[in-house]
């Protein structure tokens, strides 16, 4: 069966209350055969998302009004290992009253992606052996950082890496710490190697797209934007890490698949 991500706008009610819901849809879940794999809640928000195995979204969506009434907002068709991927988990979290008071895994991503620049014309001087040992090394340098830093790799796309953080601090400082590992390892090569980051900060269902799709679009726009050497990311990001970190503001600039400007910053990373 296919499998949906649904987001509830559900203002007022506490991690308990949601749990309690939860609990309803698998008392009632057996009789559509549906299963309720897990969810999530970001009470600041008042946002919360389930995750679902159902035949269709009117059958899961049944279960919900007959369970307690709250029925979704959105709902998108996912595929569980990108779930996994962006979210870390695809079963419940641990009870409500083991969790530090009573809070939820909000289910809020900071996306990063990283590219080589001029990957193109690196292959073409250095030879596609050559060129396949620094895209390695990128790839090393990359991943040292995310695990540094608790980051998930999404994806390879060629280039770059897709990566997923729980926490947006987390995520600034694996930017920061990519670009000091490529700065050393330029001052040892005679090759160098340049990246640009982009990051964007959001939730897993924000509009009728993919999973985390504006998220991940506007995290890889920033990233095209970017200077060599340099770490551009939107103001969600600013607003939900500063004051830790220091940004220059670059304004406002137009980007593909965003009907508006997108607010842009460049982070001092050294």
């Amino acid at each position: 069966m296919p499998i949906f991500l649904d987001r509830h706008d559900l203002k007022g009610l506490t991690a308990a209350d949601i749990a309690e819901a939860h609990r309803k849809d698998l008392e009632v879940q057996g009789q559509y055969g549906v299963r309720f794999l897990t969810y999530w809640f970001d009470d600041t928000r008042g946002t919360a998302f389930c995750l679902i195995d159902a035949p269709d979204i009117e059958t899961a969506m049944r279960v919900h009004d007959e369970a307690h009434g709250e029925i979704a907002r959105d709902v998108i068709e996912v595929d569980l290992s990108a779930v996994e991927a962006f979210l870390g988990r695809v079963s419940d979290p641990e009870p409500v009253g083991a969790a530090p008071e009573g809070t939820i895994d909000p289910a809020l991503r900071t996306i990063m992606f990283t590219d080589i620049v001029d990957s193109t014309a690196m292959t073409a001087r250095l030879g596609d052996a050559r060129a396949v040992e620094m895209v390695r090394a990128h790839d090393a340098m990359v991943r040292r950082a995310l695990h540094d830093k608790g980051g998930r790799e999404v994806k390879h796309t060629g280039d770059g890496i897709m990566a997923s953080f729980d926490d947006v601090t987390a995520a600034v400082d694996a930017a920061r710490a990519i670009l000091k590992a490529f700065e050393a390892f330029n001052l040892a090569s005679r090759e160098k190697l340049r990246v640009r980051i982009g990051l964007d900060a959001g939730e897993p269902v924000a509009d009728h797209n993919d999973l985390f799709g504006a998220t991940v679009q506007k995290a890889a726009r920033l990233c095209q934007s970017a200077e060599p050497d340099t770490i551009v990311v939107s103001e969600a990001i600013t607003s939900l890490v500063a004051p830790r970190f220091s940004f220059v503001d670059l304004g406002s600039r137009t980007v593909k698949g965003f009907t508006h400007p997108v607010e842009a910053f460049a982070v001092n990373w050294r």
